[in-house]
């Protein structure tokens, strides 16, 4: 096979389809007759010096294909696979791959360095192929310069695939000690140097107690230091990189270093490449993005004993750091506002503005004012556009109180600029920060509001009137006006924007129906902002919002009307259909309740035969908008919307087992907790299929792991939905449920991701008990949920013991101890005198500061009590 593998590589890489297919094809049953032939072909053919570059380099792709994947089911089966080969295969396999690193072909040592990282995330874990790092070190002084570049390559990606458990300290130690030397200026080879710099990137989260050792971390940190000063702008952008890198994981170990970091990163930011000054100006998003968390965590006020104390580098260096900043708010790209993805070294100067305004508060206002008085007039649309650029970064952070008189002073300017100003980027950025002013310091909680009776009308004429502006300064006065009715929310009936109410939906209708509505997310941002100002309506315009149905419906229709489009319009209609079912679901729930209802109700028909057909388009997010629209229509029709059930059905089971676009099955899953409180009992003759799906949504490996508490919530409403009758479930979801307890109750700690989702697990899983047990309560079936009690009081115990559940977990926890009580009543008195949770447990919410808790605790007490005292 070995002479037809590299005939096959070079086949599948044909430009003639029909060759490029075939060969592929052989290659599949290849690696299906016999996977360890098909591997160690593979191997042999990278490491092969004889053979092609292009031959090897595939090679090498489908090898690292062959052990990793992005889905985690089948990431699973692909390790499975590779552990289950015999240990001949595999010493051969690694030999081939050791091999290749001293390869003259650098792409083909870098496909080498990456297989040979994929091979150790599968092995070292299981203590296999110890003796690899090793006879990595052994290479790195071997004398040419390309194998240890090769080697230093692959230490790196050794790094990033395993995680640092897995590596005794002793390999740590001399794996840091060969990269840091490679890095030293002593190295001639700036290809050494440069591996060196990326692998130290890749390897810090290793180097945890290094950097505790003072000696160890200032060697470190000297190494990275010079090479932010090397003559190769690739090793100057990979050594700033790992000092951004440092910021955020060692930052409690920065203060040595604090002032030699800012001279090095000033001068890359004054003077360098533009790819290393903006990793020199991220090193001080990364220590403000630190200090905000620090401050967020502490509530601002220290207690001496912190575990981790701000040490408010950023308020330090504000007197050099904020100039630095805004002299890089000068060095604009002409087009940068029409291009979504533009990032330049101005932007990264705002956004790290914004982020010390964050860190610093009030602090930043009399450093920047200065800057902004002297440009915001000047003739250069440069000056005038970084002005204003730098008063929106400065809004978020500082106190109300600091930048209110600012801000009223500034209004009338902007509104000036929006309509006078020649330069479509000043009235971009001007836009911009309206939107900011009305974000931050606009609503029910400001003391003092910016928007009056007096300047209502004049801000809602010139946001109007920019909407007709470039679609980029349009698609900011859209955002603008978001907010502006957001701040109107809580205003009860007398909102200021009632007046301008019609004039406001007709401007935005027109601005979704220009002719250039799909450049600069126009369409999307006119959209979000009528259902903004829907939302927000007061009584007063409901009957303009109940105009808006037929129009908005009718646009809708239009969409599933579409003769063939091509591939690129389909897109953009799709996208217009997910606005439009958006739009619809949020006048449901405008008009959904007392006294519109009645009114509202005659379009439900023709509404969800419309929603009915955009699941006939393929579309994720249409789908997805399309479901929400329904969970609210049925929530509005109540016992009503039954009649819609046959016909919906097939939809809601579509919806359910769409494992690949896993947010369309959680939206749905969603929706079927909608329907069951919509139906309650009448919703019996679809639940043994919901109910299958749902379990089998459970048992699969395929679909995303997001989706599983919703799924459990949905017991929890099912049986409140059907009561007693859920009694032929019990025998399928009960275990499932005990299992994933068992699971979530010590599946914490790993990381704040793993923590985080282990509670809404955790949540879910709590919110079925609690469905399930008030579902049957005063049913003569309530002994049939007897036997689980033992096993839910020893869930809460755990999960009371490990100590890491949030807020919301232990209100759900607490109800959950209330309803096994309630419903139980003396079958479980004795083992809830037993528990932890009803004891300690219950002081502690009895005791707590969130009113919710503490009021479910209180009712939980008084169901303890009753239960005890029968």
């Amino acid at each position: 096979m070995a002479m037809e593998v590299t005939q096959l590589l070079i086949n599948a890489q044909s430009i003639d389809g029909t060759v490029r297919k075939h060969a592929e094809e052989s290659l599949k049953q290849f690696q299906e007759q016999n996977l360890a032939g098909f591997l160690l072909s593979l191997a042999g053919e990278l490491a092969n010096d004889e053979k092609p570059v292009d031959s090897r380099k595939l090679a090498g792709l489908v090898l690292k294909n062959a052990l990793d994947a992005k889905e985690q089911h089948r990431k699973y089966e692909l390790v499975q696979r590779w552990l289950a080969l015999d240990m001949a295969t595999k010493s051969q396999i690694r030999a081939f791959l050791l091999k290749t690193l001293s390869s003259p072909v650098p792409d083909v040592r870098s496909t080498a360095s990456q297989v040979i990282a994929k091979v150790a995330g599968i092995e070292l874990p299981q203590k296999q192929w110890p003796e690899l790092i090793g006879s990595l070190l052994s290479n790195i002084h071997q004398l040419p310069a390309h194998v240890k570049q090769a080697t230093l390559e692959t230490l790196g990606y050794l790094c990033e695939e395993v995680s640092p458990d897995v590596v005794e300290q002793e390999h740590v130690n001399k794996i840091l000690t060969a990269v840091v030397q490679g890095m030293n200026a002593a190295e001639g080879n700036n290809d050494v140097r440069l591996a060196a710099t990326r692998a130290l990137y890749m390897a810090l989260g290793f180097a945890q107690a290094n950097f505790n050792n003072d000696m160890e971390r200032d060697y470190i940190m000297r190494v990275v230091c010079e090479a932010t000063l090397s003559p190769e702008v690739k090793i100057r952008q990979a050594a700033f990189e790992c000092l951004v890198s440092i910021a955020s994981t060692y930052y409690e170990k920065l203060a040595h270093y604090m002032q030699d970091i800012f001279n090095i990163t000033a001068k890359a930011v004054r003077e360098d490449d533009e790819s290393v000054a903006l990793q020199a100006i991220e090193f001080w998003s990364s220590i403000c993005d630190e200090e905000i968390d620090i401050l967020d965590e502490y509530g601002g006020e220290f207690a001496g004993d912190s575990d981790v104390p701000c040490f408010y580098f950023t308020k330090q260096a504000l007197h050099v750091l904020v100039p630095l900043l805004l002299e890089t708010l000068l060095k604009q790209e002409e087009d940068q506002d029409l291009d979504e993805g533009a990032w330049n070294i101005a932007m990264a100067g705002g956004t790290c503005l914004g982020l010390v305004a964050r860190a610093v508060g009030d602090d930043i206002v009399p450093h920047v004012m200065p800057f902004i008085e002297e440009k915001i007039s000047k003739p250069d649309w440069r000056d005038r556009e970084a002005a204003t650029y730098a008063f929106g970064s400065i809004l978020e952070g500082p106190s109300a109180d600091k930048l209110m008189t600012i801000v009223n002073a500034a209004l009338t300017f902007m509104l000036n600029a929006l309509t006078n100003d020649p330069s479509n980027h000043v009235k971009d950025t001007t836009a911009w920060t309206l939107g900011r002013i009305f974000e931050f310091l606009h609503g029910s909680t400001i003391e003092t509001p910016i928007i009056t009776q007096a300047n209502c009308q004049q801000i809602i004429t010139v946001l109007i009137q920019t909407m007709k502006d470039a679609p980029n300064v349009a698609e900011k006065a859209c955002g603008a006006l978001y907010f502006l009715a957001q701040g109107f929310e809580d205003v009860g009936s007398n909102s200021p924007l009632t007046p301008f109410f019609q004039e406001i939906i007709q401007s935005l209708l027109a601005v979704a129906h220009r002719e250039d509505a799909t450049e600069s997310r126009l369409r999307t941002a006119a959209y979000e902002a009528l259902n903004e100002v829907v939302r927000c309506s007061t009584d007063e315009t409901a009957s303009m919002v109940l105009q808006l149905v037929p129009v908005i419906m009718m646009e809708l229709h239009n969409t599933l009307e579409g003769e063939k489009l091509s591939s690129d319009e389909r897109e953009k209609q799709n996208e217009l259909q997910g606005l439009l079912c958006g739009c619809l679901q949020v006048i449901i729930q405008k008009l959904g309740s007392e006294p519109t209802k009645y009114l509202f109700m005659q379009y439900a028909d023709q509404m969800m035969g419309l929603f009915l057909r955009v699941f006939g388009c393929r579309s994720a997010t249409a789908h997805e908008e399309a479901m929400l629209a329904i969970g609210a229509l049925a929530y509005a029709a109540g016992p009503e919307f039954a009649k819609y059930m046959p016909e919906f059905y097939k939809y809601l089971e579509m919806g359910l087992q769409n494992f690949e676009e896993y947010q369309v099955c959680a939206v749905t899953v969603g929706v079927v907790g909608d329907i069951c409180r919509a139906l309650e009992d009448r919703i019996l003759p679809y639940c043994d299929g919901i109910m299958t799906q749902l379990l089998k949504d459970l048992s699969s490996n395929q679909l995303h792991r997001s989706v599983k508490p919703p799924i459990f919530s949905c017991f929890g409403d099912v049986a409140l939905a059907i009561g007693e009758n859920f009694e032929k479930y019990l025998n399928y979801s009960m275990p499932m449920l005990q299992s994933a307890a068992e699971l979530s109750a010590h599946a914490s700690g790993a990381d704040d991701e793993m923590t985080e989702y282990t509670n809404s697990l955790r949540n879910g899983i709590l919110e079925a008990y609690s469905g399930i047990f008030q579902g049957f309560k005063n049913s003569p079936k309530t002994q049939l949920l007897i036997p689980y009690a033992a096993h839910i009081l020893q869930f809460l115990d755990s999960i009371y013991m490990e100590k890491d559940m949030d807020e919301v977990v232990m209100k759900t926890a607490i109800g959950v101890l209330g309803d096994l009580a309630d419903t139980l009543g003396s079958h479980v008195g004795g083992l809830i005198q037993q528990s932890v949770s009803s004891k300690e447990f219950l002081n502690e919410c009895l005791s707590s500061e969130d009113h919710t808790i503490k009021e479910a605790a209180e009712w939980a007490k008084h169901a303890i009590t009753r239960a005890i005292s029968v």
